[in-house]
Parts: C-alpha cells; structure tokens; sequence
C-alpha cells in the first residue's frame, strides 16, 4: 500500500543529530528502508518535516521504519496511506459514488 510517512523531529536531539552526521546516517537508512518514489524536507510549525511518499509491502515494517526515529532523534511519525488521483477515481467508481 502506498503510504505517506511523515516525521516531525523534536528540535534538540536533531541538532545534535545534524552536529554528530547522525542524521545524515538516519536518513540513508531510511531511503534503504523504504526506497521511496518522492521525499520532500520542510519546515513546519518550527520543526525539521519530512513528507516521504513509498510502498509499504509489510505492516511489520512500521516499527523497523520508525523506531529509528523515535530513539535516535525524538521524531513524532505518522504513517498515512494515500492514493494517486487515478485509484480515487477506481474507489469512488466502485463505491458508485461516481
């Protein structure tokens, strides 16, 4: 299933996550784990945001993907599925709502 993993990080583990070149490392894992097919960096609310776009084959795979970022750097993660224009189109055709 297509997923949008966002993470939010807490701002003090971050920096020093930035400092040490542990972030760099998280975030190459990261890309390894998920292969994702778009990743875009921002800021929200004041916090270091990443919007990651990939295929979750495996629901188990949620605690392999997140709990880097939970221990390593105090991230808040969401794991949202999302849908391309052309599957909500299929849906809301098979739910004869179209």
């Amino acid at each position: 299933m297509r997923m949008l993993l966002k993470w939010k990080s807490g701002l003090e583990a971050t920096n020093g996550a930035v400092r040490t070149g542990k972030m760099r490392e998280i975030n190459q894992s990261l890309e390894e784990r998920t292969q994702p097919e778009a990743a875009y960096f921002c800021m929200e609310n004041g916090h270091r945001t990443a919007h990651i776009f990939f295929d979750l084959a495996d629901p188990s795979q949620i605690a392999v993907i997140a709990e880097p970022l939970f221990q390593d750097v105090s991230t808040t993660v969401e794991f949202i599925p999302v849908t391309t224009t052309v599957e909500l189109r299929r849906g809301l055709a098979q739910a004869s709502l179209v």
